[in-house]
């Protein structure tokens, strides 16, 4: 077994090595390589159960404030000052283009065919009376809310951004869940558990999972559930923060944001440049949309396949299309 453990360089500012000295000094191991199982060894499980280590925590706190302490450290040396008023002539460019964009993408928007009154809707040429405090500025507005629950502009706003939010997880997810199975149906690639809710549930079981599929890599071995929450967390707050803050999140490392919450462009969340163009970029935000919502509806299907079935989606539309006349719906709620 081999033991990778963190080393402070001499090189680091004095603050920051004096910080990591003392958070090293737990002797942390958070990234643990076990000798690779043998093929059919069966998972293993940890008898404290689901609970992580303090050296495992304390690692993932400690490894997290890394970059945040070597960025101030170098704000305040001289090589900061010389960055920061390059960036300072950066975000005033910055700020000038970021009014450009905005205007342009009104214009895109007030001219494209998916806002505004003329926009397609959800009942398409059924004739029907449409909310009228759905105006189509928002990308998706296809005049559904039979609830009411956008009558309030504050709230509406709320609610868009909890949508697009939620949908990029789905779809996100939804690739999580399909492409390790398929991988292994088709024998490309072998996971020990390619079928997305038992590898949940494993690790509530406290087994040791290869990760990536690769014998032996294992990060905080059985007791990785809170470890990996924790890592969750610490990932999401950085993108988080600076897509609500926006423009100036990240001026420290000399990138600016130009767009708005949910699409804040720039290096990091617009690595492409899809925003370039203003009007193909309005008709990409109702494309994501459109997406996002089947996403969050087809992992609907996923929840109820799993509960019914206990297969992953891929096998039981493999086992449908082969049968459907005794694998559909309704033979899984007859054989409950």
């Amino acid at each position: 077994m081999v033991s990778l453990q963190p080393l402070v360089s001499s090189s680091i500012p004095s603050s920051s090595s004096r910080f990591l000295r003392g958070s090293l000094q737990f002797h942390l191991q958070p990234l643990t390589f076990f000798n690779a199982p043998q093929p059919g060894t069966k998972l293993t499980k940890s008898p404290s159960g689901c609970k992580a280590s303090w050296q495992e925590l304390a690692g993932v706190l400690v490894f997290s404030a890394i970059p945040f302490t070597a960025v101030k450290a170098i704000a305040n040396s001289p090589l900061g000052e010389s960055l920061q008023r390059r960036m300072e002539e950066r975000k005033k460019y910055a700020v000038e283009n970021s009014s450009k964009f905005k205007a342009l993408a009104e214009k895109a928007r007030k001219e494209s065919f998916w806002y505004g009154e003329e926009r397609p809707r959800w009942l398409g040429p059924i004739p029907h009376e449409y909310p009228a405090h759905l105006t189509g500025e928002l990308p998706g507005d296809y005049g559904f809310d039979i609830a009411g629950l956008s009558k309030d502009p504050v709230a509406f706003q709320k609610y868009f951004n909890f949508e697009v939010l939620h949908a990029r997880w789905a779809m996100l997810a939804a690739l999580g869940a399909l492409i390790p199975e398929i991988l292994d149906l088709s024998g490309a690639f072998h996971f020990v558990e390619p079928i997305w809710w038992r590898v949940g549930y494993s690790k509530l079981q406290g087994d040791t999972l290869d990760y990536l599929g690769i014998p032996g890599l294992h990060l905080a071995g059985s007791q990785g559930v809170i470890v990996i929450a924790i890592c969750q967390v610490l990932l999401m707050v950085g993108p988080e923060y600076a897509r609500y803050c926006g423009i100036e999140a990240l001026e420290p490392l000399g990138i600016y944001l130009p767009g708005d919450i949910n699409y804040p462009g720039g290096t990091l969340f617009d690595p492409l440049n899809l925003s370039k163009d203003p009007v193909a970029f309005e008709e990409l935000k109702v494309k994501e949309i459109k997406n996002g919502r089947l996403a969050m509806v087809a992992w609907l299907g996923f929840y109820a396949q799993a509960a019914l079935t206990g297969k992953g989606p891929v096998q039981n539309l493999l086992e449908h299309i082969s049968d459907p006349f005794h694998n559909n719906l309704l033979s899984a709620l007859n054989s409950m």
